[in-house]
């Protein structure tokens, strides 16, 4: 008897989504991740401020998570750069990835050939093909720009918004428009999470679409402004974000009680047994593998 196939989409960026995409490797072209494309830091940031374009640090790092057979390529494309000069602290995927989409027509052609290259079957799709940084209003109206500065303020921001407003992809909304299940985190919940919620299409899409929705939690608790914020007011931000569509259910280590009974929760074992904080591959795959079942 043949196996039901589920189409699905996560959301979210750097580790976390990789973690989540990496679990559902099995599935193969029949996942598709959505990734933040806002960070201005390190590698990433020093690229979009000479080149422009958008942030390709989260997509890279997907990607690396992805590789299931080791090769030169692999290993040219997760090189990092040391030494004093320029190119210290560089990745080079993050380079190849700039190159690439300077010399093709759209930034996702660019990840479609590198995926090519290093035999990834998941498909990668930044949540917009236009440079955008991520920015927050405070509580007292001022507005900060940039992923490292919302990181770096002292309590949550009242919200959070993309300047300028760019359009969604529309692969990304598509495959939304198309999924049986939706996945949001873990990660980064302001950085990496919330991102891609901010476009009005994707806004639409995930209001709309029949899929179920969850939300994996994070093992640790987040240092910087999200570290300050409950489950309950993280689950509000996103529902908010959805056009009040509600999230189906919620995977983490333990039962919040603040959250009662408005969202069905989920209790597994998610750590890795060499990093609690780290959510463990095998054991992620299990557990969204029951959740499909109720599909």
């Amino acid at each position: 008897m043949k196996q039901p196939k589920y189409k699905i989409v996560a959301v979210g960026g750097g580790h976390g989504l990789g973690r989540v995409l990496s679990a559902l490797s099995e599935h193969g072209e029949l996942v598709t991740g959505v990734v933040t494309t806002t960070d201005n830091g390190g590698s990433t940031g020093r690229i979009r401020a000479c080149q422009g374009g958008i942030a390709w640090g989260d997509t890279r790092n997907c990607i690396n998570q992805l590789i299931t057979e080791p090769s030169i390529g692999s290993m040219i494309f997760e090189y990092r750069f040391k030494g004093n000069g320029e190119l210290d602290g560089h990745n080079l995927g993050n380079l190849m990835l700039t190159a690439l989409d300077n010399l093709s027509i759209r930034p996702l052609e660019a990840i479609n050939l590198i995926r090519d290259m290093l035999k990834v079957s998941t498909h990668i799709v930044p949540m917009s093909e236009h440079p955008a940084d991520l920015a927050a209003q405070t509580s007292t109206g001022e507005v900060i720009a940039g992923e490292t500065d919302v990181d770096e303020l002292p309590e949550p921001p009242a919200r959070l918004m993309l300047e300028p407003v760019v359009p969604a992809t529309k692969e990304a909304v598509m495959a939304i428009q198309e999924a049986d299940l939706v996945v949001l985190g873990p990660g980064s919940f302001l950085t990496s999470v919330m991102p891609p919620l901010l476009l009005p299409e994707i806004n639409r899409a995930l209001k709309q679409t029949q899929a179920k929705v969850i939300f994996i939690r994070n093992l640790g608790k987040e240092h910087g402004p999200a570290g300050q914020m409950s489950l309950k007011t993280m689950l509000n931000w996103c529902e908010r974000s959805m056009g009040g569509r509600g999230i189906d259910l919620v995977l983490g280590p333990d039962i919040d009680e603040e959250l009662g009974d408005e969202h069905q929760q989920v209790v597994a074992d998610l750590a890795s047994a060499n990093h609690q904080w780290r959510h463990d591959r095998d054991k992620l795959s299990q557990s969204i593998e029951q959740i499909l079942l109720t599909c």
